[in-house]
């Protein structure tokens, strides 16, 4: 793979798009996990804005916060950039509504948050019409190798837009180390060693402080041993309670403790998708670790043991970095388009759905393997079929994999280097 980006700071593509919502909303919120870079983008935009830089992991800024919601914003004034606004949370959110709600001028607020506002209702109706939410994912491909990032948008132009395309393909074993460093900034230039102790120190903390601090949980052990388990059965549909029986608790402290996994960014659903092109359709949505450094370190996986031929992590690992990649893209790409998968109770299942707000359909098969073969384009041919005769509007169907072949398949169908998500 080319060389990954060597300054200091990489910039990143949701800086544009702050920007852009600095310009036309009241409020803007930027969150993401943490670590991924968004107290970075916040700091560099405070000067841009000529507003005050103010975070919340400053006890006396968060004390102060705290005593006196309202005080404290209106003797701050505006523009102001607050950082991890999740450590006050509702007080200092109806704080700033009210701000923003005696004068609708763009640009007064820019908040940053490690836990998903559209996942707390009361924050999200709080500052509706008021605000838009902007999410940072940990580093893509395509921002770490100053690479193009396009593929969404390339995919719904068409199969002949993807074999068109050239760009680096590299070896098999490339992909899977890039998967083990993942796309945390601080992780980018560890050792091995040192990045597994990384994620380690991680995930312990997210749990610690995000959730224990914040949550009724009164199981802390099996909280652990779910993200463990969810590791192992990362782009595997979400039976919940299966995953309960696992780890030994309820179906309800399960489902509770799974939505807290995805409040804090370490794990994301991808939900069904269904056109009514078969009444058998399976509407459980696939699970998927945020980060797949973070999911080999927790499986005890380093590059070397992935890519062996045997390793049954492969798979899941590599169709969970590509579904990342793609939901990364799906933040900035040109067209409004969201990711879902598809399975049917016969056994027609497609990876990863693409569709864009105006019913374009991408379907995605990801193979660990470097030789695509036709049978791999099966379910895409089934779904593609279903589509046309449905009169819908199947723009593609792509297999990517690990080798270095740009090859047609047949009728809108292609099978591309995954390389070829950011190149």
């Amino acid at each position: 793979m080319a060389e990954v980006v060597s300054s200091g700071h990489i910039p990143r593509r949701a800086d544009e798009i702050v920007r852009e919502s600095l310009s036309a909303f009241r409020v803007v919120v930027v969150h993401g996990a943490r670590q991924v870079g968004k107290t970075t983008v916040a700091r560099a935009l405070a000067p841009q804005l000529g507003a005050t830089y103010l975070t919340l992991d400053d006890a006396d800024v968060l004390s102060v916060a705290q005593a006196d919601p309202p005080t404290f914003i209106s003797a701050s004034g505006a523009p102001l950039v607050i950082d991890e606004v999740q450590r006050v949370g509702q007080l200092l959110v109806l704080a700033i509504k009210s701000a923003v709600d005696r004068n609708d001028r763009p640009g007064q607020f820019l908040l940053t948050g490690s836990t998903n506002f559209l996942t707390v209702p009361s924050i999200a109706e709080t500052l509706a019409g008021r605000a838009d939410i902007v999410t940072l994912w940990p580093l893509s491909q395509g921002e770490l190798r100053a690479g193009r990032d396009d593929f969404v948008d390339r995919a719904l132009d068409g199969a002949a837009a993807l074999l068109d395309h050239t760009g680096e393909t590299p070896e098999r074993s490339a992909y899977f180390e890039a998967l083990s460093i993942g796309g945390y900034p601080a992780a980018q230039r560890l050792t091995a060693r040192t990045r597994r102790r990384w994620f380690t120190r991680y995930v312990e903390t997210v749990l610690a402080r995000e959730i224990e601090m914040a949550a009724d949980i009164r199981r802390a052990d099996a909280l652990t041993s779910m993200i463990r388990y969810l590791a192992a059965t990362t782009a595997q549909e979400l039976v919940v309670s299966t995953v309960g029986q696992r780890v030994g608790i309820d179906r309800g402290t399960a489902q509770h403790y799974a939505s807290w996994l995805e409040t804090v960014f370490l794990v994301h659903r991808v939900p069904a998708w269904s056109r009514n092109l078969t009444a058998k359709v399976v509407r459980r949505p696939k699970l998927y670790l945020t980060d797949t450094g973070v999911a080999g370190a927790l499986l005890g996986k380093d590059a070397a043991a992935i890519q062996r031929p045997t390793d049954p992590a492969a798979g899941s690992l590599f169709e969970t970095f590509v579904a990342n990649e793609i939901a990364k893209q799906l933040t900035w790409c040109g067209t409004p388009a969201r990711l879902f998968h598809f399975r049917d109770s016969d056994g027609a299942e497609v990876d990863l759905v693409v569709e864009a707000d105006d019913g374009r359909v991408v379907a995605i098969e990801v193979k660990a393997t470097s030789t695509p073969r036709p049978e791999d384009f099966r379910w895409l041919v089934y779904l593609r079929d279903r589509l046309d005769s449905a009169r819908g509007e199947f723009a593609a169907g792509v297999v990517l994999h690990t080798g270095q072949r740009r090859l047609p398949f047949g009728d809108r169908l292609v099978a591309l280097p995954a390389s070829d998500l950011w190149n």
